[in-house]
């Protein structure tokens, strides 16, 4: 087993982490300052949502009523430290919402992981959880129920019973429990349901109005009350549970549609941002070009795939997106991406890919990743965004071309790099190059198009320094062949360019005639 502290200080340097102060946010902002260093943790908390505080708090709420209502566990609190990553690749897979560090301790620091001192840095770290009283434990999964819990939300009898208010109930076993300086001040009501908005901007769109920062999972806890969802389209976001004191909240990179951005420390596959505590009515949130560097990164890309996948309708581009849970990597230390596509069992060439990617062969070998985004030199909304689209248009070419096609034009890509002077296209005469053309035509021809219709103005010419052509492919979409008509031409057999013309004659054969001559203009 790997060094996993030792190797994510090597790592985390080559991501990119920064420290910069976020600017000045709106009143409903949280209190912390996003950071990436390691979670350092203050003083052990005793947990108000046990069973026996719980219990406490209803009898000196209630006493004439509280032996009539029977507080059993509905929750467990517990932890569990997974031998390897195919343990906790199944705790994650179970549905369970981890965290790395526990839930009744002081945050002195925010951070983005925790490693327990204790472990070494050898081991995978303590995963802490709130499970059902009833749940299944994997086996073979080492686990420790550090308390039983009871929320109300989660016991449907006692929630039927209008005659207690359990909101009341909560806030007293906070203070029976020493955690009064956690509860908030009463406005309108004992407890808060969280909602608000969580927002991106755009310098170039919307008028550089704030917009939402679409798909994202929101996450909050306090103790082991925990709610997750995902915000809307605009960004919107409202809890399923309420809380009596200031939850602590994180941008989970996880996102509705299907993707998630990472990687977070070493361990999961979609990062997180943690935001600090903030009100129990919600926060509000807006990530800008100030904001720290790789929460507008990760924004930046997270809004791209929303959109590119929302897009991917007959109704639209009338293309396939790209397959579930895509798995996209963030590299500022990189100044060139990839689509390719391990998490989905395309190339794997470790000697191929230790020469291509170096110090981060160490995280790709491990943690499979679909695309990668090397954002080095690219700081505007604009520039990541670009970089985004033209890997996801690869990615949605993969799904009609398959592994073995893929297989071959990434060898293609990677060779070419290696040999012919870290050209990442080489000079197109080598074995294979057709599937490059292809595949680049498209890439490019792709992000020209998005890019004009998110920013207007003139149709970009993204790729035409290269030896191929895509303006090939903007030359029929300007005739009337829609980006639809063009992508299902880009079957497992188009390998070549030829192939992609005789292919598209034989689904057009009414355009035939335009689709020649715009081949023999480009000399294809």
């Amino acid at each position: 087993m790997r060094r996993f502290a030792a190797f994510a200080c090597l790592v985390l340097p080559l991501l990119g982490c920064t420290h910069e102060n976020l600017p000045d946010t709106p009143s409903r902002a949280p209190d912390a300052v996003v950071s990436h260093d390691m979670i350092r943790l203050g003083e052990k908390l005793e947990d108000p949502y046990t069973v026996d505080n719980m219990r406490a708090a209803l009898e000196k709420l209630y006493q004439s009523r509280a032996d009539r209502i029977d507080i059993a566990a509905t929750d467990l609190y517990v932890r569990f430290l997974p031998a390897d990553e195919d343990q906790l690749k199944a705790l994650r897979e179970s549905g369970l919402y981890l965290l790395d560090h526990p839930m009744d301790y002081r945050i002195l620091q925010e951070g983005d992981y925790y490693q327990d001192p204790e472990l070494g840095p050898d081991c995978i770290t303590w995963q802490y959880a709130t499970v059902p009283h009833d749940f299944a434990f994997p086996r073979g999964i080492v686990y420790e129920i550090l308390d039983e819990c009871y929320i109300s939300e989660h016991d449907p009898s006692t929630r039927a019973d209008s005659s207690i208010d359990w909101d009341a109930v909560e806030r007293e076993a906070f203070r029976l429990s020493g955690n009064a300086d956690m509860l908030e001040p009463l406005t309108r009501g004992e407890s808060y349901t969280p909602e608000g908005r969580m927002t991106i901007v755009d310098a170039n769109y919307s008028g550089g109005k704030p917009y939402g920062l679409s798909g994202v999972k929101v996450a909050c806890n306090i103790f082991v009350k925990i709610s997750t969802c995902f915000t809307d389209r605009d960004g919107y976001y409202k809890m399923d549970k309420s809380f009596s004191g200031k939850p602590r909240y994180r941008i989970v990179f996880e996102n509705s549609k299907g993707f998630c951005i990472g990687f977070n420390w070493v361990l999961v596959p979609a990062s997180v941002c943690t935001l600090g505590t903030g009100s129990p009515e919600g926060i509000d949130y807006t990530v800008s070009p100030g904001s720290d560097a790789n929460l507008f990164r990760r924004s930046v890309i997270n809004n791209a795939a929303w959109e590119f996948y929302s897009r991917c309708t007959q109704a639209d581009l009338d293309i396939a997106p790209p397959p579930e849970d895509l798995r996209i990597w963030v590299f500022a230390g990189l100044d060139s991406s990839s689509t390719v596509m391990l998490h989905h069992g395309a190339f794997l060439d470790n000697a191929l890919l230790q020469k291509y990617l170096g110090d981060y062969m160490a995280i790709i070998k491990y943690f499979l990743p679909d695309i990668t985004i090397g954002t080095k030199g690219r700081t505007s909304f604009a520039d990541i965004w670009d970089a985004a689209m033209h890997e996801l248009s690869h990615a949605s070419h993969y799904v009609r071309a398959g592994n073995s096609y893929w297989g071959v034009f990434i060898r293609y890509i990677i060779e070419s790099y290696i040999t012919e002077g870290r050209q990442a296209y080489g000079s197109g005469t080598r074995e294979d190059a057709g599937y490059c053309e292809v595949g680049e035509n498209w890439a490019y021809f792709m992000e020209s198009t998005l890019f004009k219709d998110r920013y207007g103005g003139v149709l970009p010419q993204f790729g035409q320094s290269w030896w191929f052509r895509p303006a090939l492919l903007r030359y029929l979409y300007e005739r009337g062949m829609s980006r639809g008509e063009i992508y299902r031409s880009l079957k497992s057999g188009t390998t070549s360019m030829e192939a992609m013309k005789k292919e598209l004659i034989s689904l057009y054969p009414s355009r035939e005639t335009l689709i020649r001559q715009c081949f023999e203009y480009y000399g294809k």
